[in-house]
């Protein structure tokens, strides 16, 4: 009999994958379709940086690596962390992994037994509970919605802890919303952590560079929180390498050992010239990460100004990562007299195949009120798609 695992029942499929492939079929059949579905950069890898691939490759880098990532490239991220964040680690508290996709995936499986509860503020990007669920966990989730900025209080942290939660997911810069907690939020957040001895917080902090309030706030940083936390990061978005491959974990030398152990036995090291391709992107200058920087702040103002100018659409404004999470539930129950939109998703079709423009519903992010659009393409696009979204909108009633 056909029959799949109860592990693999248990999961839904990436709603941002989905939506993304429904648009590149309708490009395929010839439709000018904008897609602002998916969460990466529009930019090309740095030069300098391709440049490195090509002399790893000259280099013969062709073997497997070690299963943690080469020594150099993990002293480079040590580096990273000191110069950049203030934190101090060792090389035997690093982990490189096929993204920071795996890195967060190997933490959730490091750490969570059957019966687990993992706290999720919503929204949340997609894969956090699915992944949760694949490791016999369940998912808390946290509504932190528009009105408070799309931010979990300490209050409700605190609330939602009982003597099964294992551990808190935290985003900062926040893929779906673009929010970013301060360096006295996360203080906050880290003093009720502490007073809970078993619970661990998972930092991803993927969109750290993307950030447009001038400075990222690390929970590692505060005072009894290093033991406590598991930094995930990588290249992806701040180097415009989302095909390299290669995510960061830094955590305390018992859970990297444990994630070694998880990732030997499932992929082994990642790709060898990624890796040299993710060293260069951290000893060179960094000047092409504010670069790109900039481009999204300037994107950033574009998109909120625009999206303001929809009725029917509330707006705030993100602080960092390239995402805007408009609300949009006043065209919930309205009607083009063909169709009725009942929920984001329904809008977020509605969008793609009236409008032609990939967005995603809310749904998928835990919060139906809204959808996300990713601003990681051209302003020309931006302005466009922002016209088709203005104009299919206003046909409901």
């Amino acid at each position: 009999m056909a029959r799949l695992s109860n592990r693999l029942n248990r999961l839904a499929p990436s709603a941002t994958l989905a939506m993304s492939q429904k648009s590149s079929e309708m490009k395929a059949q010839g439709i000018d379709v904008i897609n602002m579905s998916v969460g990466e950069p529009d930019f090309n890898t740095p030069d300098h940086i391709k440049a490195a691939a090509k002399k790893a490759i000259d280099d013969n880098y062709s073997k497997y690596s070690p299963v943690p990532g080469y020594p150099d490239l993990r002293k480079a991220i040590v580096a990273k962390l000191k110069n950049e964040n203030g934190l101090d680690y060792t090389t035997d508290e690093i982990l490189v992994s096929n993204g920071a996709k795996q890195c967060v995936c190997n933490a959730v499986m490091a750490l969570v037994d059957d019966g687990d509860e993992v706290i999720i503020p919503a929204p949340y990007w997609v894969s956090y509970p699915q992944m949760v669920k694949l490791a016999g966990g369940t998912p808390v989730i946290v509504e932190a919605g528009f009105e408070q900025d799309f931010k979990m209080t300490p209050e409700q942290l605190e609330a939602a802890i009982t003597p099964k939660t294992r551990m808190l997911i935290l985003c900062s810069p926040s893929n779906p919303t673009g929010s970013v907690y301060s360096h006295e939020e996360m203080k906050a957040l880290a003093e009720v952590v502490l007073r809970h001895e078993d619970l661990f917080v998972l930092a991803d902090e993927i969109y750290e560079h993307i950030n447009y309030t001038g400075k990222h706030a690390s929970i590692a940083a505060f005072e009894g929180m290093k033991e406590r936390s598991i930094i995930v990061n990588g290249v992806s978005k701040a180097y415009a390498m989302t095909g390299w491959r290669i995510g960061f974990m830094a955590a305390p030398q018992w859970i990297i050992k444990g994630c070694n152990k998880l990732q030997g036995q499932y992929t082994s090291g990642p790709c060898s010239v990624s890796q040299k391709t993710a060293e260069e992107a951290y000893v060179a200058s960094q000047e092409c990460v504010e670069t790109m920087r900039k481009a999204f702040e300037r994107r950033r103002d574009l998109i909120v100004e625009l999206a303001r100018q929809i009725p029917g659409l509330e707006v705030n404004v993100p602080q960092g990562a390239f995402y805007l999470f408009p609300k949009c539930s006043s065209f919930f129950g309205k009607s083009d007299g063909q169709r009725t939109i009942a929920n984001s998703t329904d809008l977020a079709m509605y969008l793609l195949e009236e409008g032609h423009v990939a967005t995603v519903g809310g749904d998928a992010f835990g919060d139906p009120q809204c959808f996300r659009m990713s601003y990681a393409t051209s302003d020309d696009n931006i302005r466009e798609a922002m016209r088709r979204i203005k104009e299919t909108l206003a046909k409901l009633s």
